[in-house]
């Protein structure tokens, strides 16, 4: 395993292979994969913190989906710039979607957990307040933190699995108090991506207890992507990495063995 640090980027990058870059979402680091190592087995793993996210440097200018895509696409040129598969969860999911559309030929499948089009226009008021909250500093993370266990996942992980409850709060409140305040104005400001332009291989995975990414959202986004798969996880939340790693491993497996190519 090799830390890097590229363009104010931290970026962890593991393996050998095709290469697999990994988006996490809001309140995420490149720990929203680590469950997943053992089945990106055989790819190149390249796992950054988002700009202003966890380890990465919070830039100049303010956040915004934009920027992220900007970011990963400059990423996959310092890093070679041959075509890579995208794994992404929630905000990441949306990042990766412009991504494969402003720059097609860096992308080749999107692999997409907890997966949005864009927030709906009533939860955006929401999330812009949640980023004013989170700019008061620690305390602040901490009810947010806590917030986001109660609400994002499954009544069997709150029973079963205190240890992914504490995993989640704790990469919340780990996260930079401005960094996430910006982050949630951009995903605040999200548009939705042209699904139908989509040309590639997709993979929509969510929970079945995912109030972020519901069920019958993650269907109606797979309506619209001509050959994409869709998965819904059992007793699963938003966190579906954490709370699920071996149903969301398998269908990756499942996904990849099927993908032409």
């Amino acid at each position: 395993m090799t830390t890097r640090h590229i363009n104010g980027l931290s970026v962890e990058i593991d393996g050998a292979g095709p290469a697999l870059l990994c988006i996490h979402g809001l309140g995420g680091s490149s720990n929203t994969w680590t469950p997943m190592m053992g089945a990106f087995s055989g790819f190149q793993v390249i796992r950054p913190d988002l700009p202003g996210s966890a380890r990465s440097a919070l830039p100049g200018q303010p956040l915004s989906i934009e920027g992220y895509v900007e970011s990963m696409a400059r990423l996959i040129e310092e890093l070679g710039g041959e075509p890579v598969h995208v794994a992404a969860h929630s905000l990441g999911t949306i990042v990766a979607q412009h991504l494969a559309l402003r720059h097609p030929a860096k992308v080749r499948s999107l692999a997409l957990f907890g997966p949005l089009a864009a927030p709906p226009d009533a939860g955006r008021p929401g999330i812009r307040a949640r980023a004013q909250l989170a700019r008061e500093g620690p305390a602040a993370l901490q009810e947010i933190a806590d917030a986001i266990v109660k609400g994002a996942t499954s009544s069997r992980t709150k029973a079963q699995q205190p240890a992914v409850l504490a995993l989640v709060r704790e990469s919340v409140m780990r996260q930079p108090p401005e960094g996430y305040a910006q982050s949630c104005a951009a995903l605040a400001d999200a548009q939705a991506a042209d699904l139908e332009r989509l040309g590639l291989p997709v993979l929509l995975v969510t929970g079945d207890e995912d109030a972020v990414a519901p069920p019958a959202n993650v269907q109606a986004m797979a309506a619209r992507i001509a050959g994409s798969r869709h998965t819904i996880l059992q007793g699963c939340g938003h966190w579906t990495t954490y709370e699920q790693p071996q149903a969301c491993a398998e269908a990756f497996a499942a996904f990849h063995a099927a993908r032409p190519g």
